[in-house]
């Protein structure tokens, strides 16, 4: 009912059925259920307590009304910033958002209605027996045994204080210690290859060697198709580059992945003498600039050779930290530019003007086109030049001939003199500055947020006064999501606890419920910390929509110890330790039913399966862990920071509650 609910709110926000979309239906389904089982459950515990179904179902639409809506209005708040955030985040993941939201609203909504209702017709009291009976023994046996620890654990409230500080300290330790890309890197079925040649370059020197590299893709069994394009480059330099493509065969037809033959491939690469040629992936995410993953800008406002000297020692530093398997830079002073000196009074002397020697230059080095023909309705240039083998040393000038007024033929070399000096291919600047970008690849096992950090503390170390640096293409997004998140996640935390203050009309108690979230957290960030998955846009979203799913514990635990502080008069100890014990079947059918929900997202396969699982592995390992945790340290907190009903008073020392709720004298 939530999901077809969902959906008819999608179509009236012209939502489409896409990945992100259905990755939420996915995760929602797992989460959608916990409203329905909170309310089925009390009304269930009513029901064996003696009550008619209808005066159960009553009693708990009334008793769970609160806490459903806080924890509907809290998911709700949790993935507002991510839907409403711009930049990268906003522009992937507003629908998938805004889907879930959809469906927690109309989940709130069914379980305070439909739920009740139909548990009224179809609960009864029943004598346990079967499998049924052996379920609820063996439930208890855990209540009672969890009673005693969590007894156990509140006269050791120090030690949980301790706890919960080793895990604060632990966050931000595990956080810079996750490796970070952009997006993990998807089996897309293709690898590109930049080929970049001499700067003299012609296209006939590129299609002889682009062959050899033609042939290195046929080799590969994967190999469906190859494409080739010369005289283009990635950075829109000169004309010496080429691109090049291998398409590789469907997932069920092929045992390697793409990036298993990523590493292969520019192994080869490296024997091909002739070109510069790096293999790289397509971008994951849709609409990232293509080109080189790496690429670090150095500024400044002095002069490029100044600029070319520090990027070159900065790429040496680049490539003996064994981060990269390629590098280069974009800035090159490798292009020849010939001079060509006349000596004025010769010319002169023997009748030959500027204007003359222009024209016959022209046509001879292919200057201009002197007509067009047309074929088969296209029309062409005719554009006339001398053979190669007279134009591949800039010496062979002087051996042209050119005619002066009297129509004599003249050599050239009588002439003119040629100078040849080296000059930059082109003058790269960005935002505004003189810069050189270096271009690179990670190596295998290196992910770009760890590339990008060598090359920024070696940048901070070899630039002189009067450099900068900048990011480009897809690490100048991968930097900036990086700023988007902890915005997003210090948004999504405030606005929580804001609606917590809210809806408890108190600052104290959300305080105690947003202590489940860094339990969660640190849950999500040991997996990820010992290399079960990089913090990427995926993980970083997962994170996010932890702080509403694991504040949901923290609510039912928090807000049932308020109800039975006032309606039963007990201290705040004695109130929290019954309010779990009572909660404790809730709470572990909810997380359960969480947890097993991203259990298809952990063991997805096939195309964009590495981005599932990142997200599931975020979700399940942070709601199971965060789970355990909250469960102790929620009382904890709660009996050192809830505040005492008025007319109640807090027990004397050595006074403690079981989960029924009798006092009892302890034995010093």
């Amino acid at each position: 009912l939530s999901v077809i609910g969902a959906g008819t709110l999608m179509i009236a926000m012209g939502y489409s059925i896409n990945l992100l979309t259905l990755l939420a239906v996915v995760l929602a389904i797992g989460l959608v259920v916990d409203d329905a089982i909170i309310v089925v459950e009390n009304i269930h515990r009513h029901i064996e307590e003696g009550k008619l179904p209808l005066q159960a179902a009553l009693m708990s639409a009334r008793e769970l009304a609160s806490p459903i809506i806080v924890m509907a209005t809290t998911l709700a708040a949790v993935f507002a910033p991510i839907g409403l955030t711009g930049g990268l985040t906003g522009s992937l993941f507003s629908q998938f958002a805004f889907t879930l939201v959809f469906t927690v609203v109309v989940s709130a909504v069914v379980a305070l209605t439909f739920s009740p209702m139909i548990s009224s017709k179809v609960l009864r009291h029943s004598k346990p027996r079967g499998l049924g009976h052996a379920l609820d023994a063996g439930f208890n046996r855990l209540r009672h045994a969890y009673d005693r620890s969590l007894a156990a654990v509140l006269k050791q409230r120090a030690a949980v204080l301790v706890v919960v500080a080793g895990v604060l300290i632990a966050i931000p330790v595990m956080f810079l210690g996750v490796p970070g890309e952009l997006a993990p890197t998807e089996d897309q079925g293709l690898i590109l290859v930049s080929a970049t040649g001499p700067a003299t370059a012609t296209l006939g020197y590129l299609n002889k060697y682009t062959a050899q590299i033609r042939k290195i893709f046929d080799s590969f069994p994967e190999t469906r198709q190859v494409f080739q394009i010369n005289g283009i480059s990635l950075g829109g330099g000169g004309n010496n580059a080429g691109i090049d493509g291998m398409k590789l065969k469907d997932w069920s037809k092929r045992s390697r992945s793409q990036m298993q033959l990523l590493p292969l491939v520019q192994a080869r690469l490296s024997q091909v003498t002739g070109l510069q040629a790096a293999a790289f992936q397509k971008p994951t995410l849709p609409g990232s600039p293509t080109g080189f993953p790496v690429q670090f800008v150095i500024t400044s406002s002095g002069n490029y050779l100044k600029i070319d000297q520090e990027a070159n020692t900065l790429i040496a530093a680049a490539m003996k930290s064994g981060l990269f398997s390629f590098v280069t830079k974009d800035l090159r002073y490798d292009n020849p530019q010939v001079t060509v000196s006349i000596n004025r009074n010769v010319a002169g002397t023997l009748g030959v003007s500027m204007a003359d020697i222009g024209q016959n230059l022209s046509p001879l080095l292919s200057g201009n086109y002197v007509n067009r023909f047309n074929l088969n309705g296209r029309s062409y240039k005719v554009i006339p030049q001398v053979p190669d083998r007279f134009r591949a040393d800039p010496a062979l000038l002087g051996r042209y001939y050119i005619r002066n007024s009297t129509g004599q033929l003249l050599p050239l070399s009588t002439l003119i003199a040629v100078h040849t000096r080296v000059q930059p291919e082109f003058l790269p600047q960005f935002q505004q500055l003189n810069s050189a970008t270096i271009e690179g690849v990670m190596a295998p096992g290196v992910t770009l947020g760890q590339a990008l950090s060598y090359l920024k503390v070696e940048a901070e170390k070899i630039l002189p006064s009067g450099f900068g640096y900048d990011y480009a293409a897809q690490s100048r997004q991968y930097i900036q999501q990086g700023n988007t998140f902890l915005i997003t996640f210090m948004l999504s935390v405030l606005l929580v606890y804001l609606l917590l203050a809210m809806q408890f009309e108190s600052f104290r108690d959300p305080l105690i419920v947003m202590v489940t979230v860094p339990m969660a957290i640190s849950g999500a960030l040991l997996f990820m910390y010992f290399g079960a998955a990089t913090l990427n846009i995926y993980t970083e979203v997962g994170i996010v929509a932890l702080i509403g799913l694991i504040t949901k514990q923290g609510i039912l635990i928090v807000q049932f110890a308020n109800v039975i502080q006032e309606t039963e008069g007990l201290d705040r100890r004695a109130a929290v330790q019954k309010a779990s014990s009572i909660r404790l079947r809730p709470i572990l059918m909810t997380t359960g039913a969480m947890v097993f929900g991203a259990v298809p997202l952990i063991l997805a396969t096939g195309p964009g399966s590495v981005s599932r699982f990142d997200m599931g592995l975020v979700i399940a390992a942070g709601l199971a862990i965060g789970a355990l945790f909250s469960l102790y340290v929620v009382p904890v907190i709660y009996t050192y920071l809830a505040t005492a009903k008025k007319g109640i008073s807090e027990p004397a020392a050595g006074i403690s509650v079981n989960a029924a709720g009798d006092n009892h004298q302890n034995t010093p």
